[in-house]
């Protein structure tokens, strides 16, 4: 009699609710035990709980009747790896991408403007040094700044208020009135870019394993493209409308980024690692959905301590395990830019020189006038070593995964050592912008090794702010290579030339060093 009366109570229970729903006459014949069968099987992918009706011991069924998938689970790698590379990971391409190619374009800005601005202030090579190095200082600053801030708040927040900060003041840059209101803006302006590679960790964060290195690689192309592209738009806007035309258009990309990166999602290894699974799991079902695959079967779960006070702790960055690999991977770091910037730099130095023998045009020494404005052909020439950044990627693609990443930056460290030192050669304009070609062309694959590496090696919890550090000191050494290339090249321009060479050896050296590769290695959740 009990237990009649308990099955009516319920009976009772579940009609109130169905007849809220309107379906009171399609199940008023069945009894409670029916009804909450047919309540759990409505969807094949979730189940609906209630208190005291729910239990498969009352209900009287057995415990193996639980469904196999609701005791699988899956971590975010599986889920990554399941979705392979389709329209969600194109769509991520295309987005950070915009912000490479936003932060080349002002980048290849500080060899184009330096002339233009010697000729307008009169300013000298030391002051032309501290555009460049203004802009490194602020990015050198923010780097682990936006490094912590994308660690604890996430990728997209930090992405989208660093190219927003850039974008300002780089506007803000192209309308200063005088020369150290100029570097104020120009320091504001790095500080906004030193967010930009961020855009690689978030982007490495959902690619497969096998596909990561090409892929980031690839996504380096868009910095190739910002590249060419400002130095087509100083070749067709500086003659007619001057560098504060130059600075204006050469910002808009930033700011284009800044309200595109709103479609951005976050990183759901980073919501893992922060202790938000749900949202992890609903960014991973649009991508699925996007790439038209199936998620493996099961509950998300993750293997990092949810929201672990470790997570952005730079402190972390040197401990036992990791403290080899960090410190290597700041020299390395170091040299790259200082060599990669400075190439870029002393291109333009080479250019603009008296002596012959280095690509100059005149032959009355090497010094420099004060105010010796580019020409339609130096932008040409200018134009033609940029397209380096072409083969120089593809390249790297086609080397990163035979050789691996420590032997594919060792190889190229040692080819644009020996392109370099061959510049110390009396050579014709057209040799020596080949040289340049090849030698850029190297030092570009390098650094995109770098970014690849990069992420690859550190864990979830630190792989922002080891980013955000490596590329702090990145910025160290290219705000010491406009000192080497405009400023130790009023002396000798063969002083830079032997300079570039040996930090090139000893980036060979530091790569070959390094206790970990990479390549076939997923990406650790923690360390």
């Amino acid at each position: 009699m009990t237990t009649v009366s308990s099955e009516m109570g319920d009976k009772a229970i579940l009609t109130e609710v169905l007849e809220a729903s309107n379906l009171t006459e399609a199940y008023v014949d069945l009894t409670a035990k029916q009804l909450i069968k047919e309540i759990r099987h409505v969807g094949d992918d979730f189940s609906v709980r209630y208190s005291n009706l729910d239990d498969r011991n009352e209900l009287g069924e057995p415990s193996d009747q639980i469904s196999p998938d609701q005791e699988k689970t899956f971590t975010v790698d599986e889920a990554v790896e399941a979705l392979g590379f389709g329209r969600f990971q194109l769509k991520l391409s295309i987005l950070t991408g915009m912000a490479w190619m936003a932060d080349a374009m002002e980048m290849m800005l500080l060899s184009l403007i330096s002339p233009a601005l010697a000729c307008q202030w009169q300013i000298s090579s030391v002051q032309q040094a501290l555009v460049t190095t203004c802009v490194f200082s602020g990015m050198m600053l923010s780097s682990t700044f936006w490094g912590k801030i994308c660690d604890r708040f996430g990728r997209r927040k930090g992405l989208t208020f660093s190219t927003l900060v850039a974008c300002v003041m780089g506007v803000l840059s192209g309308m200063s009135p005088h020369f150290y209101v100029l570097l104020f803006f120009r320091g504001l302006t790095g500080f906004g870019i030193g967010g930009v590679p961020q855009s690689v960790t978030l982007y490495a964060e959902f690619l497969p394993t096998a596909q990561r290195a090409k892929c980031v690689v690839l996504i380096e192309s868009f910095w190739a493209i910002g590249a060419v592209f400002e130095a087509l738009l100083a070749y067709f806007v500086m003659e007619s409308f001057g560098w504060r035309a130059l600075m204006f258009l050469s910002s808009l990309p930033l700011g284009i980024f800044a309200v595109a990166s709103f479609w951005l999602p976050e990183s759901a290894r980073f919501d893992m690692a922060s202790g938000h699974p749900e949202r992890a799991l609903e960014t991973l079902q649009a991508a699925a959905r996007m790439n038209r695959v199936q998620l493996p079967p099961g509950r998300l779960v993750s293997s990092t301590k949810a929201g672990s006070d470790s997570r952005g702790d730079i402190v972390n960055l040197l401990s036992p395990d990791l403290r080899k690999t960090t410190l290597l991977l700041w020299c390395i770091w170091a040299i790259t830019a200082f060599s990669y910037y400075g190439m870029v730099l002393f291109t333009t130095v080479l250019f603009q020189s008296h002596d012959e023998c280095h690509g100059g045009l005149f032959s009355n020494g090497t010094a420099l006038e004060v105010c010796q404005p580019l020409t339609r052909s130096d932008y040409f020439d200018l134009l033609s070593t940029t397209l380096a950044e072409f083969p120089g990627l593809i390249i790297t693609v086609l080397i990163i995964e035979w050789f691996g990443r420590k032997k594919t930056m060792a190889l190229e460290y040692a080819i644009f050592a020996v392109f370099t030192f061959m510049l110390y050669f009396c050579l014709d304009r057209f040799t020596v912008t080949v040289l340049i070609f090849v030698a850029r062309a190297f030092i570009s694959g390098a650094f995109q090794c770098a970014y690849v590496y990069t992420p690859e090696v550190y864990p979830t919890t630190l792989r922002a702010v080891g980013l955000g550090t490596c590329s702090a000191m990145a910025r160290m050494g290219a705000i010491l290579t406009p000192f080497v290339a405009q400023v130790a090249s009023e002396q000798s321009l063969s002083l830079p030339i032997g300079i570039y060479g040996v930090a090139a050896v000893f980036g060979l050296i530091a790569s070959l060093i390094l206790p970990i590769e990479t390549k076939g290695r997923q990406m650790m959740d923690s360390h």
